[in-house]
């Protein structure tokens, strides 16, 4: 049976999909010899289900690796390092029993070198919900945060397992930006990527470093939809998302890149503007998932970019190459997918039509991407090892 067929198959039978599904075994094709590769950046480590690797922007070189389980990882950015150790233990708060609970996100304060202020998403029980809180790092234990520093900023109610979203960053103006999936079943049976009333499927700004009244963290006075009288939450930023899973800023540009996993037809790449409205569940990327009389697109803002499910079925953001160890790349917002290894470049400016490449179709189960200190890219992949993009030529020369 040959790969597409296999995918086929297995996205038809997941009705559901969200992004951390066991893909099915693949099998080669014959292609043109790729440009890039992959090889493990770090061999001598491995990890359990690692779903994000970060910096700290302080200037350290470490790099810190998140594990669905509720472990957090650091160790020093060098190739031969042989050793990681634990930076922040919190299996006892998350609950990772569903294929897509458990810790999902990190983000680093911008002065962290001087507050030691984190922040982390991760899911919890009874009841069912998605918490972001805020870790201190002791000024005398640089590499091991204080597991009794927790201090809970906002907790978000969901009605299912999957669909949690997890991405946190900080973005160029300060605020911290959350992804945060419809809250889970088939088709968003509750209304909630379209209900401003709620905070799922939606991306959140929140300032964490003045609260407003009530409030463990401020609502920015220039967000979208802050001191409305209709009932809409002011956190919101962009809503009508289905389970972003992974977005990134353009430090050059500013642009903030978002991937949404696709129902079962389509995965999209968005560019993430204010008080935009992104289409699910009237619209899955580009195509109408709401029969033709109920599916309006007035206003609806289309992706940047969309693939089908011959091409994989769980799309995991990335981030615009500002790096220099792979020139070619400079300017390409580079992505994945879960499901079928594939590794993409899209360039895309904002006038001309987006041009794709495919990199390299890997046998990789790609949960996320990073970045260290000097924009060079990382890959997280399920078989529990670091990877990163290289170039075929420069090993050759």
């Amino acid at each position: 049976m040959n790969k597409k067929l296999v995918l086929a198959i297995v996205a038809a039978a997941m009705v559901t999909t969200g992004i951390w599904y066991i893909a099915a075994s693949k099998q080669p094709t014959p292609q043109a010899e790729p440009e890039y590769g992959v090889e493990a950046a770090f061999p001598s480590l491995s990890f359990t289900r690692p779903v994000g690797i970060y910096q700290a922007v302080d200037g350290t070189n470490r790099l810190f690796v998140i594990e669905q389980r509720g472990v957090i990882y650091v160790f020093e950015n060098l190739r031969m390092v042989d050793t990681a150790g634990v930076f922040l233990d919190i299996r006892d708060r998350v609950n990772s029993e569903g294929n897509e609970e458990g810790l999902l996100g990190l983000a680093f304060h911008p002065d962290f070198a001087s507050n030691g202020f984190f922040y982390l998403y991760y899911s919890a029980s009874n009841p069912r919900r998605n918490v972001i809180a805020r870790y201190t790092v002791p000024q005398d234990s640089p590499n091991q945060a204080d597991g009794e520093s927790e201090q809970i900023l906002l907790e978000i109610l969901k009605p299912y397992s999957n669909h949690n979203g997890g991405q946190l960053a900080f973005g160029p103006d300060g605020y911290l930006y959350v992804a945060v999936g419809d809250g889970g079943g088939a088709g968003d049976p509750q209304g909630n990527a379209q209900n401003r009333s709620r905070l799922l499927g939606s991306i959140l700004r929140i300032d964490v470093d003045a609260a407003s009244e009530g409030l463990s963290y401020g609502i920015p006075p220039d967000n979208p939809f802050a001191n409305n009288t209709l009932g809409y939450r002011g956190e919101i930023y962009a809503y009508g998302l289905r389970n972003p899973w992974r977005f990134s800023f353009d430090p050059v540009t500013g642009w903030l890149w978002a991937a949404d996993v696709g129902q079962d037809r389509v995965e999209e790449i968005d560019i993430i503007e204010p008080g935009k409205n992104y289409g699910w569940n009237i619209m899955e990327g580009d195509l109408c998932y709401l029969p033709p009389e109920n599916c309006n697109r007035t206003g609806l803002q289309p992706p940047v970019w969309v693939y089908s499910r011959d091409q994989g079925y769980s799309v995991t953001g990335g981030f615009v190459y500002r790096g220099t160890q792979l020139p070619g790349l400079i300017g390409h917002y580079i992505y994945g997918d879960y499901g079928s290894g594939r590794i993409w470049a899209l360039l895309y400016d904002g006038a001309n039509d987006p041009v794709n490449k495919e990199l390299i179709d890997t046998n990789l189960n790609i949960a996320s991407f990073g970045v260290d200190d000097k924009n060079e890219l990382y890959i997280c992949a399920f078989d529990g090892k670091i990877y990163k993009l290289t170039s075929v030529e420069a090993h050759e020369a």
